[in-house]
């Protein structure tokens, strides 16, 4: 680290502490040309992930949007909150560990539609027939039977396990 006072670039560290929520390393240092001491600091740096919608136009990620999209589709059913709050925790720790600098709002969907299957069936459907814009009863009812056919799938190799 180059000293602010004398531009040597050769520096120790004296002391480091953690800021009070953790995002970043407040480090005391001491100059060895000089021997004055200064202050930097280290966080992590993070890219914006841009969401790439269907009419090719980008914006930035924003998990609020997700979320409310979420809930929307959760409304009036028994799902807890803490339910809500780790599935999209577990989207967004999925987009951020993809390394991409663009996700396709498709891609999102998928995301949200494969945690939803797992917590809640009708907000599952929900929130297909929006995203993947169903356009008749015909799409809806394929959608659902192609849901049962898997729990029904599932429900018989667990019986087996047993």
């Amino acid at each position: 680290m180059k000293c602010i006072y004398c531009g040597c670039l050769d520096s120790k560290v004296v002391d480091s502490r953690q800021n009070e929520d953790g995002t970043s390393i407040r480090r005391r240092r001491e100059c060895i040309g000089c021997g004055k001491r200064f202050t930097t600091y280290e966080t992590i740096e993070s890219t914006p992930i841009l969401v790439v919608k269907k009419d090719g136009s980008r914006q930035i990620f924003d998990i609020n949007k997700v979320k409310l999209g979420i809930m929307k589709s959760c409304e009036k059913r028994p799902i807890s909150m803490t339910a809500i709050d780790r599935l999209i925790t577990d989207i967004q720790r999925k987009i951020l560990n993809s390394l991409e600098q663009e996700v396709s709002s498709t891609h999102i969907g998928e995301l949200v539609m494969e945690g939803l299957k797992e917590v809640d069936e009708v907000a599952y459907v929900r929130y297909a027939s929006v995203h993947r814009q169903f356009k008749d009863i015909n799409t809806l009812l394929n959608e659902i039977e192609g849901l049962v056919k898997l729990k029904d799938t599932l429900s018989s190799y667990d019986q087996k396990k047993k």
